[in-house]
C-alpha cells in the first residue's frame, strides 16, 4: 500500500496539509497536523486510509512506513527524513517571518537531497504529479 506521511512540526500549517489531502497516487496518508485548524477526518476522504494527529513523542516510525515523506522546511524534519533515506518533498512555509526555511530547502534541494515547493505550486502541480 503506497504510503505519505505529511508533517507540519510544532506550528499550524493548514495549506500543506490541504494540498496533501488533495493529491492522488497512493492509498494511504498519514498526517502530523501539529497546531493546525485542519484536522480531518478518516470519511472525509473516502478514496484513502487517512490517519491524523497532533502530535506523538517520536514521528520515526511514520517515517519508516512511508514511502514518500512531506515536509515543511524545518530542520529536524527535514534532516529526520533524509536520514531514513526516504524520498523527501519539502513545502516551504512562506508565512513564517524572515522565510527562513526556503534557505535551508534550497540548499538542501541544490545538495540533490529533497525537492521543495511554495503552498501555491503545492497546490497547483507538485503533490498531484508527485
Amino acid at each position: 500500500m503506497k504510503t505519505v506521511f505529511a508533517t507540519v512540526g510544532t506550528t499550524s500549517f493548514d495549506e500543506l496539509i490541504e494540498s496533501a489531502l488533495k493529491a492522488r497516487g497512493y492509498e494511504r496518508l498519514v498526517l502530523q497536523v501539529g497546531r493546525g485548524s485542519v484536522f480531518p477526518a478518516a470519511a472525509s476522504c473516502p478514496h484513502i486510509t487517512l490517519e491524523a494527529f497532533r502530535f506523538k513523542d517520536s514521528i520515526a516510525e511514520d517515517i519508516k512506513q512511508a514511502d514518500l515523506v512531506i515536509s515543511h522546511a524545518g530542520a529536524g524534519s527535514c534532516l529526520e527524513a533524509l536520514g531514513a533515506g526516504k524520498p523527501l518533498l519539502v513545502v516551504v512555509n512562506d508565512k513564517l517571518m524572515d522565510n527562513h526555511q526556503l534557505e535551508l530547502a534550497k540548499q538542501l534541494h541544490m545538495d540533490s537531497h529533497l525537492l521543495y515547493c511554495t503552498c501555491r505550486y503545492a497546490r497547483d502541480q507538485t503533490l498531484i504529479n508527485y
